[in-house]
């Protein structure tokens, strides 16, 4: 793969230039002006402070081991400091075959990478999954797919906190007994088409009870997730099992015999503020219930040290953007790595239409659910539009770009360049094509060259994306994909009577649909043949 050409390269080169000194992270990118070539590294910015030189005079050094080792490209320094890479024509060529090759495989790594755990969604179980919700939702599932097209021994998982000993699900209970009013939309959303499930909890400890109605609660949910999101995860974990399992318990003893904690009025506290937090933080209140953080810290133990994952991805919503500072202090205390511990904060989603925010019905009380959004504008729409922005911008969803059926809407301007695909090649009589033996020579305009350009690019955007978890960057491409496939079939008849013309456009045609159909099942929308 070109990107990974391109990286090893540069790592060789600074090694045979400087020696064994380590090798900060850099970029390799796509430029967004194409004049400044195919390829652009900022590798002579990140090594400037260690080596006390200019970038520009990292890069001139740099250059000569990198134009021995990548005899394919034309290599350049551009100012101040930056390296591009030129693709020669053959060597374009010689790639472009790579996707008849790998076909359905295309941008899909053979090497395998480490375990990761992906934890996502993982809403209350005391209601709704609601439109805050779906950022994080749709943005995990689509990088597991990544992480797993690129070798890493990825699985996503959903966390229910659901454990009787906390104040929640007590609440969750009284409730549901008509006790309490801490969940005011409960009795209508659950209770009250549900006679069977109120004698069931009638007579049961609050604890009891609120465990039973998150349950019931959680499998509603999970239908939702599974047939109305299409989201399926590898595992649901919940927090109710590390009580079960002694492994709460076990943890407090082991934070004593490591005088990590200590108590005070009455209470015991985490020494959090030694390992990086801005103060110390309470694991079991002076009534002896566990805070979430206790619980917490056991969870991701259980992750690390039991299950062995080598790196954990925690995407949270954006209530939890204080939180992270002293998960991560907890898990350094107990010797794991900062550098395996990710954790992503979605920000605030506002539905907007005409530039306004507007609210939709809340036929279901004080929630306007994910199901509700999906139901209004459609699967393919809302993943887009949620995976469209970094996840960490406020974002606007709006509703009637979401709901228009032209190219205006992004989504529908790349499912309409799949269906352009499946017409040409019904037309041709062709399913399958296979690469011709003397190779593509006769694509040589301007529009073919970007296009194919753009194919080959695919499996960096995989690449990128595994490295830094910026699944917008797919949307992105996406769009760009499809906006450089409808400029070359708006510009060049495909069936045409020049047969060899005729035929390497079709092979041309044939291999955007591939990346096509992977960018879409990756992003878990549908490929439509007709619009």
């Amino acid at each position: 793969m070109l990107y990974n050409e391109i990286r090893d390269s540069i790592h060789k080169a600074v090694v045979k230039t400087y020696g064994k000194i380590e090798v900060p992270n850099f970029s390799v990118e796509t430029p967004a002006n194409t004049a400044h070539g195919d390829f652009s590294t900022n590798v002579a910015f990140v090594l400037a402070k260690q080596l006390k030189k200019s970038p520009t005079d990292i890069a001139g050094e740099l250059i000569y081991s990198l134009v021995k080792d990548l005899p394919k490209f034309d290599i350049k320094v551009l100012p101040p400091g930056f390296i591009n890479f030129w693709l020669s024509e053959e060597a374009l060529k010689s790639e472009f075959l790579n996707i008849f090759k790998r076909r359905e495989k295309y941008g899909q790594s053979m090497t395998k990478k480490e375990k990761v755990l992906v934890e996502f969604l993982s809403a209350n179980p005391t209601g709704p999954i609601h439109i805050g919700n779906g950022r994080g939702a749709f943005f995990g599932d689509v990088l597991v797919k990544i992480l797993k097209r690129r070798g890493y021994g990825a699985k996503s998982e959903y966390y229910i906190n659901n454990a009787k000993a906390s104040e929640q699900i007590k609440n969750l209970g009284k409730t549901g007994q008509g006790k309490y009013d801490a969940y005011p939309y409960v009795f209508d959303m659950y209770i009250k088409d549900n006679p069977a499930l109120v004698k069931k909890i009638k007579k049961m400890t609050p604890a009891n009870a609120g465990f039973t109605l998150a349950r019931f609660i959680q499998e509603k949910n999970k239908k939702i997730i599974e047939k109305k999101l299409n989201i399926k995860y590898d595992n649901y974990f919940s927090e109710e099992s590390l009580f079960a399992s002694g492994e709460v318990q076990k943890m407090k003893k082991f934070l004593a015999k490591k005088d990590l904690v200590y108590e005070k009025d009455g209470a015991l506290w985490f020494k959090a503020e030694k390992f990086g937090d801005t103060e110390d933080r309470v694991l079991l209140r002076s009534t002896g219930e566990p805070t979430y953080f206790l619980t917490d810290i056991v969870y991701h133990f259980n992750k690390l040290k039991k299950r062995k994952f080598h790196r954990i991805v925690n995407i949270w919503g954006a209530d939890h953007h204080g939180y992270a500072p002293r998960l991560k202090a907890s898990l350094k205390a107990l010797g794991f790595e900062e550098e395996n511990i990710q954790i992503i904060i979605t920000q605030f989603v506002r539905l907007v239409e005409q530039g306004k925010e507007v609210k939709m019905s809340k036929r279901k009380g004080k929630f306007i659910t994910l199901e509700d959004l999906v139901g209004e504008v459609g699967l393919d729409a809302a993943r887009f539009f949620f995976l469209e922005k970094t996840s960490d911008t406020h974002m606007d969803f709006d509703l009637k770009l979401a709901r228009e059926r032209s190219v205006k809407n992004p989504v529908y301007y790349i499912q309409y360049a799949h269906a352009r695909i499946a017409n040409i090649l019904k037309k041709a009589g062709r399913k399958k094509i296979v690469p011709r033996k003397g190779g593509y020579k006769y694509l040589r305009e301007k529009e073919e060259i970007v296009l194919i350009k753009k194919l080959i690019f695919f499996p960096g955007v995989f690449q990128e994306i595994a490295e830094d978890n910026h699944v917008n960057r797919l949307t992105k491409y996406a769009y760009e994909l499809a906006r450089d496939f409808h400029n070359f079939y708006e510009r060049h008849r495909v069936i045409t009577e020049d047969k060899d013309i005729y035929e390497e456009r079709l092979g041309l045609v044939y291999a955007s649909g591939v990346v096509f159909k992977i960018i879409l099942d990756t992003l878990g929308i549908s490929a439509p043949d007709k619009m």
